[in-house]
């Protein structure tokens, strides 16, 4: 990974000047970056991110990670068309203590300070929190776009909705940070933060936004909520497997955004064939998290299977004898492997025709388990085989 330019890759940089006349001085600046523990696994849409806090972090700033507990709570509405579920403070606590095993995997543990914002929206009144609100106007809220959208299209829009970018800017005043980093749909909130900054006196922070990892599904950012993303604590057969099932035109931002590849090394790759470029792609991200040698092994066993057109020597097991159903059909058989997340991830998988049965494709979820052959082998996707037995 290069380390060089501390600006490279970002979208958009407000107060650009300033912040590079502090890093040209030699400032140690305070860089904040905040995620909501909403969910339990990061994502490599967070690692576009990360991997710039690192590399401040290698260049002497001081990193903060901000776990946002409190917020987490109330869920950042970017990007959403309705009000996310409320999650309860068990809930929270558990996806925070996972956030931050996985965030250390990029991140020099010893140089990082984190903090969660628990620690002082616990301790505001009912009165803090509404002078917090004479800040902004709700003319300036629906002045975000995913609020502008809703509010035309008549969709609710909840108060607590309307709080989140002011406790989120509110965090920058407590933490005294220089320097915000986050995705680009973030642009809205760390620019209320940079207002609250100055309405209190205090030196506004440079923000400076990211862009969005393009999920599997080569339309959509990535997003657990799509379905469409490889996440830190995937396996390292997964990591490779989902990594090799890429587009090919979206493969180089994941070099760029991922392995921080510069133009003239991507360059290069663009002469070598599609495939090789994905392989060295899948093995350098799969060695971030479990190194070189199991990334290799990997490739190995993708070579083997999907190159040379053969079965992997070993594979999950269903019986159906074990199912737990009067009637078992497909669908039962496919979430008794106990690979999928949900019966709904299985449903959209068969209707998108990446069922396979022996070779065939199977678009009915519903097809009766009895009709499907002993040693059947079911491939769902590039990467999971399943083998089917009484």
């Amino acid at each position: 990974m290069k380390r060089d330019n501390l600006l490279d890759n970002a979208e958009v940089i407000i107060g650009k000047e300033g912040l590079l006349e502090s890093i040209k001085s030699g400032q140690t600046l305070k860089i904040k970056f905040g995620v909501d523990p909403t969910r339990p696994d990061l994502t490599f849409g967070h690692l576009v991110v990360f991997n710039k806090l690192r590399q401040f972090q290698d260049a002497g700033h001081q990193a903060i990670l901000l776990i946002g507990d409190y917020t987490a709570r109330i869920g950042d509405p970017s990007g959403r068309s309705d009000l996310r579920p409320e999650l309860s403070e068990a809930e929270v606590e558990k996806n925070a203590s996972t956030y931050l095993e996985q965030a250390f995997k990029v991140l020099d543990k010893k140089k990082t300070v984190v903090r969660r914002n628990s620690e002082w929206f616990g301790k505001m009144s009912f009165g803090d929190a509404l002078s917090l609100t004479r800040s902004m106007t709700v003319a300036r809220m629906l002045e975000r776009d995913d609020f502008e959208k809703r509010y035309k299209c008549n969709q609710p829009i909840s108060m607590v909705e309307f709080m989140y970018p002011l406790i989120q800017g509110y965090d920058s005043i407590v933490l005294e940070s220089d320097l915000e980093l986050g995705g680009s749909d973030q642009l809205f909130n760390m620019l209320v933060g940079r207002n609250l900054q100055k309405e209190q006196g205090s030196s506004a922070q440079a923000v400076l936004t990211m862009p969005l990892l393009v999920g599997l599904d080569g339309s959509r950012k990535m997003s657990k909520s799509y379905d469409n993303y490889i996440a830190f604590n995937d396996s390292a057969k997964d990591i490779f497997g989902k990594t090799m099932s890429i587009s090919d035109e979206v493969m180089w931002d994941y070099f760029r955004l991922l392995l921080l590849k510069e133009k003239s090394e991507i360059d290069t790759l663009k002469k070598i064939h599609p495939m090789e470029c994905k392989k060295q792609l899948a093995k350098e991200l799969t060695s971030l998290f479990y190194g070189k040698d199991e990334a290799q092994q990997e490739c190995d066993s993708f070579s083997q299977v999907f190159s040379k057109g053969q079965d992997p020597d070993e594979m999950p097991e269903v019986s159906i004898a074990n199912l737990q159903s009067e009637n078992p059909t497909l669908l039962h058989v496919l979430s008794g492997a106990d690979l999928f997340e949900s019966k709904g991830q299985i449903r959209r998988l068969i209707s998108q025709g990446a069922i396979k049965l022996d070779g065939e494709k199977v678009l009915d979820p519903d097809l009766e388990a009895n009709k499907i052959k002993e040693n059947a082998i079911i491939k769902a996707g590039k990467k999971i085989f399943i083998r089917v037995i009484p």
